[in-house]
């Protein structure tokens, strides 16, 4: 075969090419014929629709089309005409083809069609050739293309905070520990505990599970930062919406108030969907058709409603007034559920909701504290079938009121000095938030299993790919 310039199926599908010779390259999604006529739809992951492209038996050998089977990488040179079959608007009559790999029929995984999620998650090194996962994955690209750009086109720096850290933001402590020690040789204390003095970096480290606390040292100084990176939570927990690494988004703003927070945060999230229901069309009517009917309609929910701002403790006296039978009793100072967060968007107002001054004690240490003593500048926005998709706060500015609040929950001051210190050199307020980005990608897609919008899932006893 000749070399020429090879055109994607998405151009094609979408230019007025008719009559021109083009060379297409792809995977071979299905093949189907009789003694004169060969069909194969041809997928190159650049769309989610593939190309019919028809091969007159005659003109090629016997033992290479029978070669070319489902899973057939082949690149094929010929004519783009209108097709007068159903379900496509052109087809390529074949002139040349050559087979890159064939697939043997007897072993190839996605030979058949049907296969269930479940199966898909067991051949992750597969699976993205389906249309689901190909849909799924090019979504992810264009979520993470949004983002920088919204921050970009704000004026916000992007900031690469640590994978490796000594700090615990959240205080949970389900933290993945990092060691160059030979695991059958730890050196150890005379108090028989690991002996970090004699580790790489010379004391206790971790995978971080927020780059929140360096991205307030990036946003003193910046203005408004953004970080954007893989975070980790060694929580054993094998639900629908966990992962053991994921990736967040984290803004910082110095000078914001909660209030700007929140209008941040609306916002970014009204971009995001309004970018994807502009420019991922193809792929999300795909999923709306096989997984969730009703997956365009909230998305438009979300980009045309004005966001409510509710106060915990409205929330709470709603929820104890609602007369629903929650899974889970309602009481001022609890943790709110799902259940309890979607009743407010999905029956009480019908509208997203932003949640605010949350009680002082289920909140983290660096979350501004109200003139109440009770409860913190906190933050919550809460979308229709999914629950808290954003978390974030004022961030406490005042020295002593964020020292009190450390020591008051034990945390070593050794390991928070520098976080302390710049409450002591020019501090001011400033806030932020945290977008786990394949939350906002169980929303956007409408897959009901967080390890269905990340390519390579690690969750407890699974990291083999």
């Amino acid at each position: 075969m000749k070399e020429s310039e090879r055109y994607k199926i998405k151009d094609l599908l979408q230019s007025d090419f008719l009559g021109k010779e083009v060379l297409i390259k792809g995977w071979v999604r299905t093949k189907r014929g009789n003694k004169n006529v060969t069909f194969l739809a041809l997928n190159d992951g650049s769309v989610v629709h593939s190309l019919q492209v028809v091969a007159d038996v005659a003109r090629f050998s016997e033992t290479l089309l029978k070669r070319i089977t489902t899973g057939s990488c082949v690149a094929v040179k010929g004519k783009l005409v209108a097709s007068s079959g159903q379900g496509q608007s052109v087809e390529v009559q074949v002139t040349d083809i050559l087979l890159y790999g064939g697939a043997d029929p007897d072993s190839y995984p996605l030979q058949k069609k049907g296969h269930t999620l479940e199966f898909l998650r067991e051949i992750a090194h597969l699976r993205p050739r389906t249309n689901t996962f190909g849909a799924v994955f090019r979504i992810r690209h264009a979520m993470a293309f949004a983002i920088h750009k919204y921050f970009n086109d704000h004026g916000f720096y992007y900031l690469h905070t640590p994978i490796i850290t000594a700090s615990d933001a959240e205080g949970a402590g389900a933290m993945f520990h990092v060691t160059a020690f030979d695991l059958e040789r730890v050196p150890l204390t005379a108090a028989g505990t690991a002996d970090h003095a004699q580790d790489f970096f010379g004391r206790a480290v971790n995978l971080t599970v927020s780059g929140q606390l360096e991205g307030e040292l990036g946003a003193l100084a910046l203005g408004q930062i953004y970080t954007f990176g893989p975070t980790f939570r060694a929580e054993n927990s094998n639900t629908p919406r966990h992962l053991s690494e994921f990736w967040m988004i984290e803004p910082e703003m110095a000078f914001y108030e909660i209030s700007d927070n929140m209008d941040l945060a609306e916002d970014f999230l009204k971009y995001l969907i309004r970018y994807a229901l502009e420019r991922c069309t193809d792929d999300l009517e795909f999923l709306a058709n096989m997984y969730d009917k009703e997956l365009i309609e909230r998305l438009r929910f979300v980009v045309e409603n004005e966001f409510v701002r509710l106060a915990y403790t409205e929330g709470v006296h709603i929820l104890e007034q609602s007369g629903e039978k929650f899974e889970f009793p309602v009481s001022w100072g609890i943790d709110l559920q799902s259940e309890h967060e979607r009743y407010l968007v999905e029956k009480h107002f019908k509208k997203p909701v932003i949640m605010t001054d949350y009680p002082r004690d289920i909140k983290a240490f660096y979350m501004k504290q109200n003139d109440d003593g009770k409860t913190v500048r906190a933050m919550d926005v809460l979308f229709p079938k999914i629950g808290e998709i954003i978390g974030g706060s004022q961030r406490e500015e005042d020295y002593d009121k964020l020292k009190r609040r450390i020591d008051k929950l034990g945390i070593p001051e050794k390991d928070m000095w520098w976080y302390l210190e710049t409450r002591k050199f020019g501090t001011a307020p400033h806030s932020g938030f945290g977008l786990g980005f394949e939350r906002l990608l169980l929303f956007v897609t409408g897959m009901a299993n967080i390890r269905d919008v990340i390519p390579f899932p690690r969750t407890p006893k699974n990291v083999e790919f």
